[in-house]
């Protein structure tokens, strides 16, 4: 194992190379071996067994996408939280202060979108 200034660079460096080239080994390996034969009921799109009908397209309501984006920023909320929550009593006031107010502004956005009927389903 290398020593130094540099030497856990090294490391790290090899375990990159190694890892990249069992990565990319393994998919020209597999490659090479595959059974190709393409079709054209190989390349029609399936779903549950059903012949497809009409074009890919369908349109979606727009507060389907509002509601994940709603659910990834509480979840990014819980991220921040749990950890800052094992830490807090070596933080200090500030630290306090400035979760205080990160709650503050999601609090703030939920509350937006409880008005705007955003969570309602129907």
């Amino acid at each position: 194992m290398p020593e130094g200034y540099f030497g856990s660079y090294v490391t790290i460096g090899v375990f990159a190379v190694v890892g990249l080239v069992l990565v990319f080994g393994t998919l020209a390996l597999t490659r090479l071996l595959r059974p190709n034969v393409p079709t054209r009921a190989k390349t029609l799109t399936y779903e549950s067994g059903i012949d497809p009908i009409g074009t890919g397209w369908a349109q979606a309501n727009v507060r389907y996408y509002v509601f994940a984006l709603l659910f990834v920023i509480f979840d990014v909320e819980a991220v921040f939280l749990f950890p800052w929550a094992t830490v807090f009593e070596d933080l200090g006031t500030q630290a306090f202060v400035e979760m205080v107010i990160f709650i503050g502004v999601l609090a703030l956005a939920l509350l937006y979108a409880i008005k705007k009927r955003v969570l309602e389903w129907l």
